[in-house]
């Protein structure tokens, strides 16, 4: 079969395209035929180097993917053969046959897009995990999302929609602002002057949640701009820079920083995590979220896909097709 490999930690743009040994299917291991794999931010830093994991090369990365059942370990009971899943690999979807667990696979509806179904899993799946089991999001609260033209935003931003809550976006341009308002923000916000456009879109009660993908400069506002009893989301760091908190702000304003790990949720909390999926299909079903699909890339172009997410000009999702 064809894959993406990384020989050894680099540069995105030394990724081969190539041949590779087909995965094999035991104990409660399936194997997928992929119709669409998921390209996310995490790929581009693990083959870098600078992820917290670091598999041993060479590696396939990427981490999601939907397809269908082609080959099953002796210990599954649950799918079978032909069924249509999405799967969650540490590694190895960037390719044309998917090694998963039966655990991390999930059936998904037989109309449904697959790129689509891919976007629900990081991207979505890491926003109803971060507003739901980490900030407990209420109805009526309101959550600052920033990055909220890319994918984990544009994801936070419908998913609180959906929960009740009011919605500031904060985007980089008025093309990205528009993508923020069309995917439901109620506030729409560029970074200049954030501090005090966010003291006005509250009345200056300071915000309930904040969403921070980016990290760096933009966190450091975050912490100054958090209501009482607020909770700062720590999803991850865009900008490049892991930001240090002045604790004290913490202390006198009242509010809670959360860390947001949705890999390891998957893994210490699967129940959960499955029915956050079911959720999360539920409202796409319904119409209540729709995943903006920016690209499609043929699986040889990863690396392209990759560098684009990097640059940080990505809006939605990008998605790898063999």
């Amino acid at each position: 079969m064809k894959a993406i490999v990384a020989h050894e930690y680099g540069p995105i743009s030394n990724l081969a395209y190539e041949d590779w040994p087909e995965p094999q299917a035991t104990g409660n291991d399936i194997v997928i035929e992929a119709e669409a794999i998921g390209v996310n931010f995490p790929d581009g830093l693990l083959v870098q180097g600078l992820y917290q994991a670091r598999p041993e090369t060479p590696f396939i990365p990427g981490m999601e993917a939907v397809g269908r059942v082609v080959a099953l370990g002796e210990t599954v009971r649950s799918l079978k053969i032909g069924d249509r899943v999405a799967v969650l690999p540490s590694t190895g979807a960037y390719a044309e046959k998917i090694l998963g667990s039966e655990t991390a696979a999930t059936k998904i509806p037989e109309g449904m897009d697959a790129g689509d179904a891919c976007a629900l899993l990081c991207g979505y799946g890491t926003s109803l995990y971060a507003l739901k089991q980490r900030a407990q999001l209420a109805a009526g609260e309101t959550l600052c999302v920033l990055g909220a033209s890319g994918l984990t935003g544009l994801a936070a931003v419908q998913i609180a929609k959906a929960m009740g809550a009011r919605v500031i976006g904060v985007a980089s341009s008025a093309e990205k602002q528009e993508i923020a308002r069309r995917a439901g923000a109620d506030v729409v916000l560029g970074y200049d002057n954030l501090r005090d456009a966010l003291k006005e879109a509250t009345d200056g009660k300071g915000v309930d949640v904040a969403f921070d993908p980016v990290g760096g400069g933009m966190f450091d506002i975050l912490a100054r701009a958090m209501g009482w009893n607020g909770r700062l989301l720590v999803i991850g760091f865009a900008s490049g820079r892991i930001p240090q908190l002045p604790v004290n702000l913490a202390l006198v304003k009242g509010y809670s920083v959360v860390g947001v790990f949705w890999g390891s949720f998957t893994h210490k909390e699967p129940e959960a995590h499955a029915a956050n999926i079911q959720q999360l299909i539920a409202w796409y079903e319904t119409g209540r979220i729709q995943p903006i699909i920016e690209n499609v890339y043929p699986l040889a172009e990863a690396a392209s896909a990759l560098e684009r997410i990097h640059s940080r000009g990505a809006s939605g999702k990008l998605i790898l097709r063999p």
